[in-house]
């Protein structure tokens, strides 16, 4: 099948066409396809068991069918009377939908409307909590009762969301919506199978008298094998840094870095891992399980190290940072884990492991790191 030039087709016999060439020669697929389509999508699961049940009774009398299936016989006839109706189709036997057939609708004066549209417009996606204030105050002059941060919400919603996002023009002079920089997520079935298959990183803050001071931390998923710094900035370049000194330290090649969406895991630190050709995975936002790993890292980094030292971090960087680097040595050399069910350290793990896991590029024995 082909299409002459000039001449034109609908959507659907484009996609018919796509399916016709990718499948050609399978007899009858495409309705095949359409019936797939109509069983998953359309018929629920209620329809089906009634649709088993009226065959059944075709089959087998209506006796039978009473005492097989929990049911009446009025109902049996009631559905046998949808189906036809519905032209022996099993989506006529889909549960009517219990919705009421007239629903209250919201009725607010219109000044308070007119003043939310102006809200949402003057300051793009302004949440339901924030606009409360404001309205209520627009609200007292006029003595109109405000409507409370849910029903602010339901209004939104009902208005059509009212979302404005940002535009740019592109060189043909058309007005275009500017898309969010698209990050790649971390599989949802990915698990690390080799030391180095994905490493994480992640940062935790210490506050003190109004100061902030930072600990960035390293961990492999696979060997357990952790590192950590303190620094003065969370910046992407104190991250790039971090992750140079990584890459000494660890003695395996990396594939995949997983972090959380902080802006220290941006610029620099992106150049950084595209420099090294490394994969960056990125959690989904608000859900630091994505993470587990180097979160439950960062506690144990605080409770047994941190927090006995938190004074140094800001007045002695320096001395904090060789402290810390004795106490990941004891970490990493001494210290059993519970994934290793509390027998062997990330280090004799590593050393346990078979020749054959290892590559090239491994830099096992550190023998850069010793100074």
């Amino acid at each position: 099948m082909c299409i002459r030039p000039h001449t034109y087709c609908t959507l659907y016999q484009i996609i018919e066409m796509r399916i016709f060439n990718k499948f050609r020669g399978t007899k009858g697929f495409i309705k095949s396809w359409q019936d797939v389509i109509r069983w998953r999508d359309m018929i629920t699961k209620q329809a089906e068991e009634r649709y088993r049940a009226l065959v059944f009774w075709g089959k087998h009398g209506l006796r039978a069918t009473l005492d097989a299936f929990p049911v009446k016989k009025r109902t049996l006839f009631a559905w046998k009377k949808k189906l036809k109706a519905g032209n022996g189709k099993v989506e006529s036997l889909n549960p009517d939908s219990r919705a009421p057939r007239t629903k209250r609708k919201r009725l607010w004066d219109e000044r308070i409307i007119a003043e939310l549209r102006r809200l949402r417009f003057e300051y793009p996606n302004l949440g339901k909590e924030k606009i409360f204030p404001l309205l209520e105050e627009f609200c007292a002059p006029f003595k109109l009762s405000c409507p409370k941060p849910k029903t602010i919400g339901r209004l939104i919603r009902d208005l059509g969301g009212l979302r404005r996002f940002p535009q740019k023009v592109s060189h043909f002079g058309k007005i275009k919506k500017v898309n969010r920089q698209k990050v790649l997520r971390k599989p949802r079935d990915f698990k690390a199978l080799f030391p180095g298959h994905c490493v994480a990183l992640d940062t935790f803050e210490e506050i003190h008298n109004g100061l902030r001071r930072y600990v960035i931390t390293f961990e492999d998923i696979f060997t357990r094998f952790g590192f950590a710094l303190g620094t003065h900035s969370h910046a992407s370049l104190a991250a790039a840094e971090f992750f140079k000194l990584c890459a000494r330290v660890f003695p395996y090649p990396m594939k995949f870095v997983l972090t959380d969406n902080g802006s220290e895991f941006k610029k620099k630190f992106a150049e950084e891992l595209s420099r090294l050709h490394l994969q960056h995975y990125h959690t989904y936002p608000r859900t630091p399980k994505m993470n587990s790993h180097c979160e439950r890292f960062n506690k144990t980094v605080q409770e047994s190290f941190s927090n006995f030292h938190k004074e140094l971090l800001f007045t002695d960087m320096e001395k904090f940072n060789r402290l810390l680097a004795g106490w990941l040595l004891f970490y990493n050399l001494k210290r059993v884990h519970y994934a290793f069910d509390n027998k062997q350290t990330p280090i004799q793990f590593m050393l346990s492991l078979p020749l054959q896991t290892l590559t090239a590029e491994c830099k096992r024995g550190w023998p850069h790191t010793g100074s």
